[in-house]
């Protein structure tokens, strides 16, 4: 048996970003600590930083007046800003400069008075946060194609779109021509707002579906990044297979595979890979794995220091 890792996989930059300033934080302040949603979607990541003392909440009500606090790689809505300050909370931004980019073209878009349509997917804090910053009367989201015939805009209108980040080229595809041709005035922003990571990790579960009997994506259920990679090399026809660690690995469905492509969500930690990686070797012994260079691996983003 033979694995071939994606060459492109594991943490981007701006999770990784992310992840560092919490440590930071831990490291400069200790506990109270808390964290506004999970700081990236996945469950091992956060539960080791439970294990460490740090609180995830939901609401800010339930964190302390004066607190510190980190709001996740994902993004905000601007209201819960401002009712951190408002409760003295002491706050990072752990936002990723990317969904950052995104909420400032949707400010530009509401400033001049345009409808904007949001693609994403309804729930998601990514999305919940960008919304935030479209004008409530101007706000249109749409997750599916149908969705496009239910927009109430006047088609003569000038009408502009976002898209969630971690949304695949593909999946937004259609919808974007289905808009274009209801709104022949539609524009976008200058450039793609799927981020280069999402994109640049999908290209790889398809590289790794042109010659692999079988792919794994290691990410966790509720990561939009990692369900969108075992869609990709199911869509060009290769068996795939989302686990959120080697702990849920079947290593039954690897019979009767000879290739075997793994690659994971921007959110994974790459011990996660490696323990599948062991754990195949474990049925297979005689396993030989390839890996390749990584495109991505000059690509960081600063992290502020923090004052004691």
């Amino acid at each position: 048996m033979e694995i071939f890792l994606a060459k492109t996989q594991g943490f981007c930059a701006g999770v990784a970003s992310a992840i560092d300033i919490v440590e930071l934080a831990l490291k400069t302040y200790g506990t109270p600590l808390y964290v506004y949603h999970d700081i990236v979607h996945n469950t091992s990541v956060v539960n080791d930083m439970k294990e460490r003392g740090i609180k995830f909440v939901e609401n800010l009500k339930d964190v302390p007046p004066g607190s510190r606090i980190i709001f996740s790689a994902h993004g905000i809505p601007p209201d819960l800003i401002k009712e951190a300050r408002q409760r003295h909370l002491k706050f990072v931004d752990a936002t990723c400069p990317l969904v950052t980019k995104v909420h400032k073209e949707a400010v530009k878009f509401s400033d001049q008075k345009i409808d904007t349509i949001l693609i994403g997917h309804v729930g998601h804090q990514e999305l919940i946060g960008t919304s935030g910053y479209v004008a409530p009367d101007l706000l249109h989201i749409v997750e599916t194609e149908k969705d496009v015939d239910y927009l109430d805009i006047d088609p003569a209108k000038t009408v502009a779109y976002l898209t969630q980040t971690t949304l695949s080229v593909d999946e937004t595809k259609n919808i974007i021509e289905k808009l274009k041709s209801m709104f022949p005035k539609l524009i976008g922003p200058l450039r793609s707002d799927i981020c280069y990571a999402t994109q640049n990790r999908q290209d790889a579960v398809k590289e790794l579906a042109s010659f692999c009997d079988i792919i794994i994506i290691c990410g966790s259920p509720h990561s939009s990044n990692s369900n969108r990679l075992r869609e990709t090399g199911e869509h060009v026809g290769v068996e795939s297979h989302i686990v959120d660690t080697a702990a849920e690995l079947d290593c039954s469905i690897l019979k009767g595979k000879q290739r075997v492509g793994i690659s994971s969500g921007a959110s994974v930690p790459r011990y996660l890979v490696d323990e599948i990686i062991n754990k195949i070797k474990i049925f297979h012994p005689e396993t030989v794995v390839h890996e390749f260079n990584n495109p991505e691996k000059n690509i960081v983003f600063p992290v502020l220091q923090f004052k004691e």
